[in-house]
C-alpha cells in the first residue's frame, strides 16, 4: 500500500475517531453516569475500569472513579450469576466467562463489605470440602483450628443482573461515510458502540428484605476491527477488545452501578412501616 496513501487514511481515521470520542486506543468505555456525582457535580461520561488488586482494607491500583466507604458496612455474600437466564447467553456472546470475580474486587477495593465466599456454590462447595478433610481425616497436626464455628457468616446478599446485554446502538459515524468517501468511509461505518445495562440488588440475608438496588450503564466503542485495514501491526494490540466490547461494557455499567449504590448507602435509611414489618401493611383489604 503507497504509505503517503496509508498516512492519510490513518489521519482522516485518526479524525473521525476524536469526533466520536474515541480517543484511547483500544476503544472508548463510558458510563452513565461519574465519580462527579459523589461530589455533587452533573453526572457525565468517565473511562472505567476494575484494575489493581485488594487486600483486607488496603487497594492497589483500583479505579479512580471507584466509590469508597471509610469503613466496612457489614460482610457480604456475592451471587455468581451462574443458574440465572442471562448467563449463557451473556457469555456466549461476548466470551466472558465470568463477572463475579471482577465485582468481588471492586467491592473489596471500596471498602465497604467484608466478602465472604457464601454465593458462589462452586467455591463454597471447594472450600466445605476442604474443611470437611482437614476437620475429619484425622491426618492433620493438632492445634491447626479446624473445629466447628470458623466460618464467618454474611449478613448481606448482592445479586446481579444483566438486562441489555451486547444490544449495538448502531454505527458510529455512518453519515459521515458519504463524506470522507473510499476505505475511510468504510472504516467509518464499521464502528460499532455496545450498550450494556444492568443492576446490583442488595438483600439482608436475615430479614429476606431488600436493602437497595441500582441501575448501571456503559457503553464500549469497538474500532479495533477498523484499525485492522491498515495492517496487522495496527490493530494487533487492539484484538482482545474488538473480540469483547459488549464484555468490556458490561463489566464497566457494574462499576456504574456499584458506585451509584454506595452513594446511596452511605446516606442509608431504613423504611419502616407503622405497626411493623410484615404485620399486615397499610393497605387493608376491605369486606
Amino acid at each position: 500500500m503507497n504509505k503517503s496513501l496509508t498516512s492519510l487514511r490513518f489521519v482522516s481515521l485518526s479524525a473521525l475517531l476524536a469526533l466520536a470520542g474515541c480517543v484511547t486506543p483500544g476503544g472508548t468505555v463510558t458510563t452513565g453516569s461519574s465519580a462527579s456525582a459523589s461530589s455533587g457535580g452533573a453526572p457525565g461520561p468517565s473511562s472505567t475500569a476494575v484494575t489493581g488488586a485488594a487486600a483486607g482494607g488496603t487497594s492497589a491500583g483500583a479505579s479512580s472513579s471507584l466509590e469508597r466507604c471509610s469503613a466496612p458496612m457489614g460482610t457480604l455474600a456475592v451471587d455468581d450469576g451462574r443458574g440465572k437466564e442471562w448467563y449463557a447467553s451473556f457469555g456466549s456472546a461476548t466470551k466472558v466467562t465470568t463477572i463475579e470475580p471482577l465485582i468481588r474486587l471492586a467491592v473489596q477495593q471500596s471498602n465497604c463489605f467484608v466478602i465472604t465466599s457464601i454465593g458462589n456454590n462452586r467455591l463454597e462447595g471447594k472450600i466445605s470440602a476442604i474443611t470437611d478433610k482437614q476437620r475429619n481425616s484425622g491426618e492433620f497436626r493438632a492445634g491447626s483450628q479446624q473445629q466447628k464455628g470458623q466460618r464467618v457468616a454474611a449478613d448481606y446478599f448482592l445479586e446481579p443482573a444483566i438486562i441489555v446485554d451486547n444490544e449495538s446502538t448502531g454505527k458510529l459515524a455512518g453519515s459521515l461515510g458519504g463524506l470522507i468517501g473510499g476505505t475511510v468511509g468504510a472504516l467509518a461505518g464499521s464502528l460499532e458502540s455496545k450498550a450494556s445495562v444492568v443492576t446490583l440488588s442488595l438483600f439482608d440475608i436475615r430479614s429476606g428484605v431488600q436493602i437497595a438496588i441500582s441501575e448501571g450503564n456503559a457503553t464500549a466503542t469497538n474500532y479495533g476491527a477498523a484499525l485492522g485495514a491498515f495492517g496487522g501491526g495496527a490493530a494487533g494490540g487492539l484484538s482482545g477488545f474488538s473480540r469483547t466490547p459488549a464484555g468490556k461494557a458490561t463489566v464497566a455499567a457494574f462499576v456504574d452501578s456499584y458506585n451509584s449504590m454506595v452513594i446511596s448507602l452511605r446516606n442509608y435509611k431504613a423504611q419502616t412501616v407503622k405497626g411493623g414489618l410484615g404485620k399486615g401493611g397499610a393497605l387493608k383489604v376491605g369486606n
